[in-house]
């Protein structure tokens, strides 16, 4: 029987890799870009809603620019980008063309995605773009992005778009066909099929570049991106490019990342998912338990120290006495106000200092859990 979470999803955002769209020099593949698309396309249009996010900007950049690998200073890698992005785009147009559909280009640095003007600007043109049929082709703008490029990989945006659109599925592929207890590539391995909670990860030993080496992103990187949409919702399918019509089809492939958490407003996603912390507020055990087990609001008697630079309204995270991470929230306070109110309580500020301080230092309503600790 098709899984029904598939078969009945109406918003479905699909990321696929550089590596699932290179040919082993590490130029574009036509073929395997109308591949893919002849995967996919079934799920596009008025009755549907796909969002494709695709790597490959880079690696389509290379043959015109005469470059036999993928460089390593930034200046090249974004001339590459500059190039590949047109070519990329050009070839998924024609090959969504030739099936009735159009296709616009959506670029995305984290800019757009840390700031909630921007964040909720993007919304409102990818939600316009699916309702006209369109279907997005989403990338980092790589030809302007500075860490983006040296560090990060789509996995994650594609999981924050997944959060952005409010799609039901998530698919996210490379040239692997699932998850493994470790690299199927050095030798026998089980393939973990289903993911429930964190414990189900425990063990493995995944990560990597693809095997065509002009991407950034690994298993690992898909794992933490499959996480982070599950926890808000979003079921994940891990699978290859390979695989890609029989995932989108339902048939059982690949591993599947179970919703480990609840749906959450559009400004809670943008919170806990888009945002960057500007600093760290250090919680005692009680205010950990309140805030993660009552989701109750920040009080000052519970913050024993403070880190970073940041002004009121800022997110920060909320950490416990580990330095772990458990919520992140926008704070009500400067950084420079806050040492001198930790471990007191608001009533006794406000005596002190008036009553605009007996308020919260993060209130429940600006305020959500991350990923389940372990």
């Amino acid at each position: 029987m098709p899984r029904a979470f598939v078969t009945d999803a109406s918003r479905i955002v699909v990321k696929v890799g550089s590596s699932s769209l290179t040919t082993a020099a590490g130029g574009l593949d036509v073929a395997r870009v109308e591949s893919l698309v002849s995967a996919v396309v079934g799920r596009a249009g008025p009755e549907g809603g796909l969002v494709l996010v695709s790597s490959g900007a880079i690696a389509a950049g290379l043959a015109p620019l005469g470059l036999s690998r993928r460089p390593r200073d930034l200046a090249t890698l974004q001339a590459a980008a500059s190039v590949g992005q047109s070519s990329l785009v050009h070839c998924y147009a024609g090959a969504f063309g030739r099936a009735g559909y159009r296709v616009g280009q959506v670029l995305l640095t984290a800019t757009d995605v840390i700031r909630r003007t921007h964040y909720r600007n993007a919304r409102t043109t990818l939600d316009r773009l699916l309702a006209l049929g369109v279907v997005p082709i989403v990338n980092e703008n790589d030809a302007v992005a500075t860490q983006e490029i040296r560090f990060g990989d789509n996995d994650r945006l594609a999981a924050i778009v997944a959060h952005l659109v409010s799609a039901d599925v998530l698919v996210l592929l490379s040239d692997v066909d699932g998850v493994y207890e470790s690299n199927p590539r050095l030798g026998p391995a089980a393939m973990v099929r289903e993911v429930w909670s964190d414990a189900d990860l425990d063990g493995l030993t995944a990560q990597g570049t693809g095997t065509a080496g002009v991407g950034v992103g690994g298993m690992a990187t898909k794992i933490d991106a499959a996480r982070m949409a599950a926890s808000g919702g979003v079921t994940t399918i891990v699978t290859s490019a390979a695989l890609a019509a029989e995932a989108l089809a339902g048939e059982e492939v690949g591993t599947v990342f179970h919703p480990t958490g609840p749906r959450r407003a559009s400004r809670l996603q943008w919170l806990a998912y888009a945002t960057a912390p500007e600093g760290r507020l250090y919680l005692d055990d009680g205010a950990v338990a309140a805030v993660v087990d009552r989701q109750a609001s920040l009080l000052p008697a519970g913050v024993t120290r403070v880190e970073g630079d940041f002004s009121a309204g800022d997110p920060v995270d909320l950490v416990d006495p580990l330095g772990r991470p458990v919520a992140r929230g926008l704070v009500e306070f400067d950084s420079t106000e806050l040492p001198g109110m930790l471990g007191r309580s608001t009533m006794e500020l406000a005596a002190e200092r008036g009553p605009s301080y007996e308020r919260e230092v993060v209130h429940r309503d600006d305020l959500v859990l991350l990923l389940a600790r372990r």
